[in-house]
């Protein structure tokens, strides 16, 4: 009875977090005055916008190295692609996989980058990954400000500053919903774009994959113990290099998607806030820096971005301020990943708590020979 009690306790710690954010969105949702179908055709569109991004993040935490929050070096290496697509006037589907294509190289050869980094700093890779992505940021913004144009020729005018060279700070994109509108239906008012599921099915169907595999399970090793599986014979550095760059490159892909579903480009702040949301709804749906599954991500994008959509409103009725509500959701955004690693810790405690509980139990009562 105390064992299944135990048992009981870990399942509710494990699911504090969806369920705390789960309650914030019940309370919300009354307050924001929003119709059901409004709320469920925003959910679907945020979640063909958001979860690519998320699911991107699976693996480097399979292998131990936490939150990858420099899959924004991803991020910007699929808006290059899309920068010289617009450019070039590829539309629609065709364009967002030359924009992929061309883009692929880059995110490759920034997360090898990243890995060789992140290897110098076991331990700190969380917090090492997001200085890494502002340090990269300054490149990208350097060579768009001043390759742009200058070195590197442009066909279209207009997608440059007045001086001549150097990309404008806004872009429309040529192709827009190229993946949305392939294979769109309606049911019961709500748009569905089958054709962007699908896409993200993939990548749950490539990461249910490649956990069987053999680098798939030697990432699990490292991520598990880094000194048994060095001791095993697994590169563990190797290892963990790969498991940045298939994330980075799953970013890549994840941000050209993103921006397909919202038409524009910011150019040079686009890819800033990327990881801090993507981490953010992965911890919301019940994942840790430990531990993360198809389901925590898919939950986290869909409550997390429910509660993003609700809370403004919400805040403007509670106060009568349209701004309030703005700040509401700006403190929600960066409050949320403080608050689930928060909780991590906390779970954490009560799981060894209740692990030492189970070993008194078994001490004292040892099974009859």
């Amino acid at each position: 009875m105390k064992m299944d009690k135990n048992k009981i306790g870990k399942l509710l710690t494990a699911s504090a977090v969806p369920m705390l954010f789960l309650l914030i969105c019940l309370f919300a949702i009354p307050l924001s005055q929003f119709s059901g179908s409004y709320l469920l055709n925003n959910i679907v569109t945020r979640l063909i916008r958001n979860s690519f991004l998320v699911l991107a993040l699976l693996l480097p935490v399979m292998a131990g190295m936490g939150i990858n929050f420099g899959m924004v070096l991803g991020a910007m290496a699929g808006q290059i692609g899309l920068i010289f697509v617009t450019d070039w006037g590829v539309p629609g589907a065709p364009g967002l996989i030359l924009a992929a294509i061309i883009a692929t190289p880059i995110a490759m050869l920034l997360g090898y980058f990243g890995g060789r980094v992140l290897n110098r700093a076991k331990g700190r890779e969380m917090i090492t990954s997001m200085m890494l992505g502002l340090f990269i940021s300054g490149i990208y913004q350097f060579f768009l400000l001043y390759v742009c144009g200058s070195i590197v020729p442009f066909k279209t005018p207009g997608m440059l500053l007045s001086r001549g060279y150097g990309v404008r700070n806004a872009l429309t994109l040529n192709v827009a919903k190229g993946f949305d509108k392939l294979l769109l239906i309606r049911i019961g008012g709500v748009n569905i774009p089958v054709g962007t599921f699908m896409i993200i099915g993939l990548i749950c169907v490539f990461t249910v994959w490649f956990k069987k595999t053999k680098m798939g399970q030697d990432m699990r090793a490292v991520g598990q113990d880094m000194h048994v599986a060095s001791t095993a014979g697994i590169a563990m550095e190797k290892t963990r290099i790969q498991s940045i760059m298939i994330s980075t490159v799953l970013a890549c892909y994840g941000q050209i998607i993103y921006l397909q579903n919202i038409g524009t480009l910011n150019t040079y702040n686009g890819a800033d806030q990327a990881a801090l949301f993507a981490a953010a709804a992965l911890l919301v749906g019940g994942a840790t820096v430990s531990k993360a599954t198809i389901p925590n991500a898919i939950i986290g994008t869909a409550l997390f971005h429910l509660m993003f959509l609700v809370m403004p409103m919400a805040g403007k009725y509670i106060t009568g301020q349209a701004m309030l509500g703005e700040y509401f959701r700006m403190f929600v955004s960066y409050g949320v990943v403080t608050l689930a690693l928060v909780l991590h810790s906390w779970k954490r405690q009560k799981d060894k708590e209740m692990d030492r509980s189970q070993f008194r139990i078994a001490v004292a009562n040892p099974p009859d020979k």
